[in-house]
């Protein structure tokens, strides 16, 4: 019997993990004939196989069952290896963050600065997304760290829980003085995109305060919120920490109207297994970047 392949048993376990090849294949960044390849060869090293193709999808064999035992405690073998005996500097590892806007406006450069100086041959792949959609690239072990609008109610995630953003009422500066703030309300109101927490906490609260008639514009740019309310073309209830220097360049101006949504609550949510010294350092790493952060800019409240 040939030598088991690591590489092989890595993707045997990405299989059992998503339920198919071709979750496998974009959990791993391969092509699905690769993976498909590399389950075959693993069960011709093991003269069985491991998988039984059915309608609903892959289950394990006897065979499969036994290698899953054996399979984890390499990976955790590995784990701890690469954790307590590989010099950090040397360790080469490919992570993939993904962000919410906010985060990615705001201290997402130091957190990855931080990750370099810890792991210099790190690559790290980010994209920005809305929290609903990372959450979902996340369970699908797409993404190895989801930095949302969480925490993530499911029983394989962990979360860690950051410092938040205050929220505040904005108008273009141009605007003119009204006597009550809250009259502004009466303009149209830009927030964050339609399937977002924000949102919804947002119009539930314009229609207590406001009406049913309000006009709320859904935007899944928070640049481009600020740029609409600096053109006079609505308000908007945003992130404080980003409105500052608009606010300081004279560009916008915060404005009262005696209530103001919660603020934004965050949370660095990963899946507990496989477990990672990477992730997890990641994670801790963003909880420390934002409280730095929030020290710093008085970006928040905590979270």
């Amino acid at each position: 019997m040939p030598p088991l392949n690591l590489a092989h048993l890595h993707t045997f376990l990405a299989v059992v993990r998503t339920g198919g090849v071709r979750r496998a294949a974009v959990s791993l960044n391969l092509t699905q004939p690769a993976v498909t390849a590399r389950i075959r060869n693993l069960e011709d090293s093991l003269h069985g196989t491991l998988f039984e193709r059915a309608a609903g999808g892959m289950n394990l064999t006897r065979l499969g069952e036994r290698l899953l035992v054996y399979a984890e405690k390499f990976e955790r073998l590995q784990e701890m290896i690469e954790k307590d005996v590989i010099d950090p500097e040397a360790l080469e590892r490919h992570l993939r963050i993904g962000v919410s806007e906010t985060i990615a406006q705001c201290w997402l450069p130091d957190l990855i600065a931080r990750l370099h100086r810890r792991f210099p041959r790190l690559e790290i792949e980010f994209n920005v997304d809305i929290s609903l959609d990372l959450r979902e690239r996340l369970l699908g072990r797409e993404i190895d760290l989801a930095i949302l609008l969480g925490p993530i109610s499911e029983y394989t995630v962990e979360n860690i829980e950051l410092p938040g953003f205050d929220l505040a009422w904005y108008a273009a500066a141009s605007a003119p003085d009204r006597p009550d703030p809250a009259a502004y309300l009466a303009r149209p109101v830009l927030t964050y995109a339609r399937n977002t927490r924000p949102y919804r906490e947002l119009r539930e609260l314009l229609y207590e305060h406001v009406g049913p008639d309000v006009s709320i514009f859904p935007s899944s740019s928070l640049s481009a919120c600020f740029r609409l309310v600096e053109a006079d073309l609505g308000i908007a209830a945003l992130p404080r920490a980003l409105g500052a220097e608009y606010v300081a360049a004279g560009r916008i101006r915060e404005f009262d109207p005696g209530w103001v949504p919660p603020p934004l609550r965050f949370t660095a949510s990963w899946l507990a297994e496989p477990r990672s010294h990477i992730i997890e350092f990641a994670a801790n790493a963003a909880r420390e970047v934002a409280q730095a952060y929030r020290d710093n800019e008085g970006g928040g409240t905590p979270g």
